[in-house]
C-alpha cells in the first residue's frame, strides 16, 4: 500500500507540471513553465517520445548520470529558462544546456531521439523560450565582478574585452541583456580587413578555427558517414543555385562561445537571397563516435542537417561569381539572425555586417563555385580572426 502511494504521489506530481523542492527546509514549490508543461503532456501522450527520452536518460553511463528520471530532466529544463551563462574558461561549463544534454546526446537512443521531429520542435519551442530571457534585462546578473562573472578580471582578459566596444563606467557596460554582450561589436581597429579593395583577397567571415577544406564536393553524398563529406544538395535547402557549385569548394569553421559572434561579409558583392533554414539542434553523427565536446567533431554533419541561414552573393569579382555563406548553429540557442538590410539587390562591402548568432557554440561554411578559389591560405586547425585572409580568387 505504502508503494502504491508513493507511485501515485510520483504520478501527480508529472502529470500537474509541479516541481517539488527536495531540499527539506523549503517547502515551497516552483511550477514548470508553459513551454514545459507543453513538453511534459507530450511525453505523457506520444509513446515514442516518451520511450526515446527515458531511454537517453537510462543509458547514461555510470558515473555520468547528471538526470535521475524524466521529471528530474523536465526540472532541470525548466531551470535554465531562467538562467544565464556563468563565466567558465571550459566550452560546455559555460553552456548550461549542452552541459543538461550532453551526455544524452552521447547514448544511442539519443542519436535517434535528438532527431525526433516531435521532440526536436519542443527543444526548438525551448530554445525560443530561453532566448526571450537572455534577450532580457533579467539576464544581466552574470555581468558582474564574481570570479563567475563576466565582468571579472579573469573573464575581461579571457574575452580579450580591449577588442570590444562597451561603456567601462556603466553597471552593465552599457548592454541591454545576455544577448547583447554575447553579440558585442568589436573595434574596428581590432579586426581590420585584408586588403578592403582588393576582390581576389577573401576575407574569414567570422572569429572562426578551420575545421575542413574540401574540393570537387559533390551534389549528393554520404554526409553522416565517418569523413563527413559534403552533399550541396542538402547543405543549400535543394536551391535553384546548387547546380551552380557542383565541382566546387567548401571551407568550414568553428566559433566558441567565447568567440567574436558576429558575421561579416568574405566578398564585396549583391546580396541574391538569404534565408533561416530550420533544422536540427543537438543532433550529432554517431559516426563520430562519443563526443563530449558537444557536436564539435560532428560539424560536416551539421552543415546538412542543423540550422542555419544561408546568404547567396554575387561576388564583384566576375572569377569568384556567385558564392554562399552558411551560418550553421551549434546547441545552446544557436539562432541565426540575419540583419533587417541584408535583402536580394542590396549590395554589401567585405568586412560590411551580415548578422550573428547569439548564445551557443557555431561553425560556418564559404561555399564556391568550381574553378573560383586560386589558393585557400587559411591552414585546417588554425584560429583567424574576422577580416584575416583566408583564400584568394583565380
Amino acid at each position: 500500500m505504502k508503494k502504491l502511494m508513493i507511485l501515485a504521489a510520483a504520478i501527480f506530481v508529472l502529470c500537474s507540471g509541479i516541481i517539488t523542492s527536495a531540499n527539506p527546509q523549503q517547502s515551497s514549490t516552483v511550477e514548470f513553465h508553459p513551454v514545459i508543461k507543453e513538453f511534459n503532456i507530450l511525453l505523457q501522450q506520444d509513446p515514442i517520445v516518451r520511450m526515446y527520452v527515458t531511454e537517453m536518460i537510462d543509458q547514461l553511463p555510470e558515473g555520468q548520470k547528471n538526470v535521475k528520471d524524466v521529471n528530474d530532466f523536465l526540472s532541470q529544463l525548466n531551470q535554465i529558462l531562467t538562467t544565464a551563462p556563468k563565466f567558465s574558461k571550459g566550452e560546455v561549463e559555460v553552456t548550461p544546456l549542452s552541459n543538461l544534454l550532453v551526455g544524452m546526446m552521447n547514448t544511442p537512443a539519443g542519436f535517434h531521439a535528438l532527431r525526433n521531429e516531435k521532440i526536436n520542435n519542443m527543444l526548438r519551442k525551448i530554445l525560443k523560450t530561453w532566448a526571450e530571457f537572455l534577450n532580457s534585462e533579467k539576464s544581466l546578473y552574470v555581468l558582474n565582478d564574481s570570479p563567475g562573472g563576466w565582468k571579472s578580471k579573469e573573464a575581461q582578459k579571457f574575452l580579450k574585452m580591449d577588442d570590444y566596444l562597451y561603456d567601462p563606467n556603466d553597471r552593465y557596460w552599457g548592454y541591454k541583456s545576455w544577448n547583447d554582450f554575447f553579440t558585442r561589436k568589436v573595434k574596428p581597429s581590432a579586426r581590420p580587413i585584408a586588403q578592403p579593395d582588393n576582390n581576389k583577397i577573401i576575407i574569414s567571415p567570422c572569429d572562426t578555427t578551420i575545421f575542413n577544406i574540401s574540393y570537387n564536393v559533390k551534389k549528393v553524398d554520404k554526409f553522416w558517414i565517418k569523413s563527413q563529406p559534403y552533399s550541396l544538395q542538402d547543405m543549400l535547402d535543394n536551391s535553384p543555385y546548387t547546380d551552380e557549385f557542383v565541382g566546387g569548394s567548401v571551407i568550414q569553421g568553428f566559433l566558441s562561445p567565447f568567440n567574436y559572434h558576429r558575421w561579416n561579409s568574405p566578398v564585396s558583392g549583391t546580396i541574391v537571397m538569404a534565408y533561416v533554414k530550420d533544422g536540427l539542434y543537438f543532433s550529432q553523427a554517431e559516426s563520430q563516435g562519443v563526443d563530449p565536446s558537444a557536436q564539435d567533431k560532428s560539424q560536416g554533419y551539421l552543415a546538412h542537417v542543423q540550422t542555419r541561414a544561408l546568404i547567396f552573393i554575387k561576388a564583384d569579382d566576375p572569377e569568384i561569381g556567385l558564392m554562399c555563406f552558411m551560418p550553421v548553429g551549434m546547441v545552446e540557442v544557436s539562432s541565426c539572425i540575419i540583419d533587417p538590410k541584408i535583402k536580394p539587390g542590396y549590395h554589401v562591402k567585405k568586412g560590411e555586417d551580415l548578422g550573428y548568432f547569439q548564445f551557443g557554440g557555431s561553425t560556418q561554411c564559404l561555399i564556391f563555385r568550381k574553378g573560383a578559389i586560386k589558393k585557400f591560405t587559411a591552414v585546417k586547425g588554425r584560429f583567424y580572426k574576422m577580416g584575416e585572409e583566408i583564400a584568394i580568387a583565380n
